[in-house]
């Protein structure tokens, strides 16, 4: 099997690389090296790669996935260069546990979809090998290499082979291919620049990313405007990272953020509701919150949030807001379900109810008023964050039904614990509680002891409430006039 892997993938000599280590050269190789995957001279800003041997680091197979070990494996058999790098390796060293395990290799993604069946490939921006092992998926990337030194092989599209930038210096498409130093130095984080090898189970540091944790610092590798610039996501990275590693982002990456933040709106919406999900319900919520307000990158992300905490610093809206993100921190550390449907209605609540309060001066109802209003805040935040529609219309439900829960007589209470999204609202109503004081807390007690009481408790807690939980004056009747009949 093994010299069929060869014969079908022939001519993938691995190349050595470009930097001696201040130990052992990783991987090196009696075969030339591949002169088009050589870095252009004087082109690297990193300092000499170091091997740290398996007996100087405390990374054991036993804590990595046994899925990742089999791609690094099969890469290795077929002739490939494979390494697990960045995340998965800095939490390791760290003592956490990695959500996810990544590889990159020397082999292109189309050759990588050769070695596995189980392989997808994805993305324009950036080409990506999946494998896919029932729910955990592996990522498969390939060297990145430097724009200047674009290969050219027949085999290849054009569209996946060259870089493009914008006008800002953002990359639109990067799949320019090279040698794993030049894949180290286009990565972005130095504690990311980590790479394992099941060759010689050593781990290779390209860009002291050994200093860096042990400073417990956040540092860019090159130019952090220019690296910025290249990917702003790298803003919401570099803040997250920092609360979740309990770490601090160094002066020089944290000086141009507030001027940079700007850049986050040429990122495309989508891509930003996921980082912003990663930031919000992965246990450091609050955290990163106040980050982003005090870096002013909330005001890019969440721009009607932002005005009203300008008015009013550590007002009902503040109070709304970080009570949320401190639960759902809670509710993820105890392992609970959380949604982006809650969080999001929290954050954007208040925008929504300044609006409708404008529409019902100009004369619109209430309901009328809250249902346009609730429309032009989610149509005016999708052109930034593209929240999915599953979670926007649960908004609206926990939205809508705030009213609904003044209005308790008769039936109505019994109705809505019936109501799909009762738990959802009700939790909402007491952040409010929280956030507001006055009647909204007693009408929350009321609802707690409504949930849990039996038939007869939840009848007398409905005759006790009087006048307080009917609707305000009659409906009025529309009247219609008789046609007057044909004689």
């Amino acid at each position: 099997m093994l010299d069929f892997c060869r014969r079908t993938f022939g001519g993938k000599a691995k190349p050595s690389t470009a930097r001696k280590a201040k130990t052992v050269k990783p991987q090196q190789q009696d075969a030339a090296p591949d002169k088009r995957n050589q870095p252009v001279p004087g082109a690297s800003q990193l300092p000499d790669v170091v091997r740290i041997g398996r007996d100087k680091h405390g990374i054991s197979r036993k804590d990595i996935s046994p899925n990742a070990l089999k791609v690094l494996y099969r890469l290795k058999d077929a002739g490939f260069d494979a390494y697990l790098v960045g995340g998965c390796i800095r939490d390791l060293l760290m003592g956490i546990q990695p959500k996810d395990f990544d590889v990159v290799t020397n082999a292109k993604p189309e050759q990588v979809k050769q070695v596995f069946r189980n392989c997808r490939l994805i993305g324009r921006r950036f080409r990506l090998a999946h494998v896919v092992f029932g729910r955990e998926v592996i990522e498969v990337a390939t060297f990145r290499g430097h724009h200047s030194g674009s290969e050219d092989e027949d085999d290849t599209a054009p569209k996946l082979k060259t870089a493009s930038l914008s006008d800002h210096g953002q990359i639109l498409r990067d799949n320019v291919y090279g040698t794993i130093d030049e894949d180290a130095e286009r990565r972005d984080f130095t504690l990311n620049a980590l790479y394992y090898s099941v060759s010689d189970f050593a781990v290779y540091d390209f860009a002291n990313g050994m200093q860096a944790i042990s400073e417990r610092k956040i540092e860019l590798i090159g130019d952090p405007e220019t690296r910025y610039r290249e990917d702003p996501v790298r803003i919401l990275r570099a803040i997250r990272f920092a609360t979740k590693l309990n770490m601090q982002i160094a002066p020089a990456a944290a000086e141009p953020i507030p001027q940079l933040a700007v850049l986050l709106k040429n990122v495309p919406a989508p891509r930003l509701f996921d980082e912003l999900v990663k930031m919000l319900l992965a246990g450091k919520g609050f955290d990163n919150f106040m980050l982003m307000r005090d870096t002013k990158v909330l005001k890019q992300l969440l721009p009607q949030l932002d005005k009203l905490l300008k008015q009013e610093p550590e007002g009902k809206a503040f109070t709304l807001a970080t009570q949320a993100l401190q639960n759902t921190d809670e509710r993820v550390a105890a392992d609970k379900p959380v949604t982006p449907a809650f969080i999001f209605a929290a954050l954007l609540w208040y925008p929504v109810e300044v609006r409708a309060q404008a529409l019902m001066t100009d004369g619109l109802s209430d309901i009328d008023a809250m249902n346009i209003a609730m429309t032009e805040v989610l149509d005016d935040i999708q052109r930034t964050i593209a929240i999915p529609k599953r979670f926007t219309l649960a908004m609206r439900d926990i939205w809508a039904l705030q009213s609904r829960l003044n209005k308790r007589a008769g039936r109505r209470a019994f109705k809505l614990l019936e109501q799909p999204k009762f738990r959802g609202a009700f939790d909402f109503l007491q952040l409010r509680a929280r956030a507001e004081g006055g009647s909204l807390i007693e009408l929350a007690q009321w609802w707690e002891r409504f949930q849990f009481a039996d038939e007869p408790s939840r009848l007398q807690l409905i005759n006790q409430l009087g006048k307080d939980g009917i609707d305000k004056g009659p409906r009025r009747r529309r009247s219609y006039k008789r046609k007057p009949t044909a004689e």
